[in-house]
């Protein structure tokens, strides 16, 4: 289950530990309602995410897009070697802030 929390400088994203195709849809509708505010400074913590999809890989692009239109910053932290390896691979590290788990 997706856990949106709101600070006062920031939103929290926090993902289950599977971005796949069985619950991408369901994903993309929680965090829908994060997208749309100007100025946001979004955080995904992927602490507890152990694999992504192409279709989760999908929906981070989109929801980055999203927010970077409206001004705003977009980060995923806490993330694990083994997501950060298809993170690089794809060239998302290139584009998209990516903290990696310590």
């Amino acid at each position: 289950m997706t856990q949106i929390l709101k600070l006062e400088d920031k939103t929290i994203i926090r993902t289950d530990s599977r971005i796949d195709t069985t619950n991408a849809a369901l994903f993309e509708q929680d965090i829908q309602p994060v997208l749309s505010g100007a100025g946001l400074n979004v955080e995904m913590d992927c602490s507890e995410l152990t694999y992504m999809s192409s279709s989760g890989l999908r929906i981070i692009q989109n929801a980055m897009r999203a927010i970077m239109a409206n001004k705003g910053h977009f980060k995923m932290t806490n993330v694990r070697p083994e997501v950060y390896k298809v993170l690089a691979m794809t060239g998302f590290t290139k584009f998209m802030k990516v903290e990696q788990k310590l």
